[in-house]
């Protein structure tokens, strides 16, 4: 059973950066795809980042060329570097984990979320 554990939430100031981390605990297969997904409230959860074994990125329209998502596979980490934040990112972030098989998602596991406020 895949655990994770997220951390580096907080409240900044529009324009600000964050950097939030991810630990897995169990086995992460390079066959895992990991990621970051926000809900703010009264919204639907959204992705935001996602991240391969192999260093494949896929990013939301609203995060690229501000967020940036990186994997370190022999710590079985995942982060997510926040850039010029806007106040609309404010949300709970979400850790994920899953291993894509066909059109399943399978072993689909969440950590418990970290907020992020962004605010003057």
């Amino acid at each position: 059973q895949v655990q994770l554990v997220e951390s580096g939430g907080g409240l900044v100031q529009p324009g600000g950066s964050l950097r939030l981390s991810c630990a897995a605990s169990g086995s992460i297969s390079s066959r895992f795809v990991m990621g970051w997904y926000r809900q703010a409230p009264g919204k639907q959860r959204e992705l935001v980042a996602s991240i391969t074994s192999n260093g494949n990125t896929n990013y939301a329209d609203s995060v690229k060329g501000r967020f940036t998502i990186s994997r370190d596979n022999a710590k079985n980490t995942v982060t997510l570097q926040l850039n010029r934040l806007e106040p609309e990112d404010t949300a709970v972030y979400l850790c994920n984990a899953y291993i894509p098989i066909l059109n399943v998602r399978a072993r689909d596991c969440w950590g418990q979320g970290t907020q992020v406020t962004v605010s003057s």
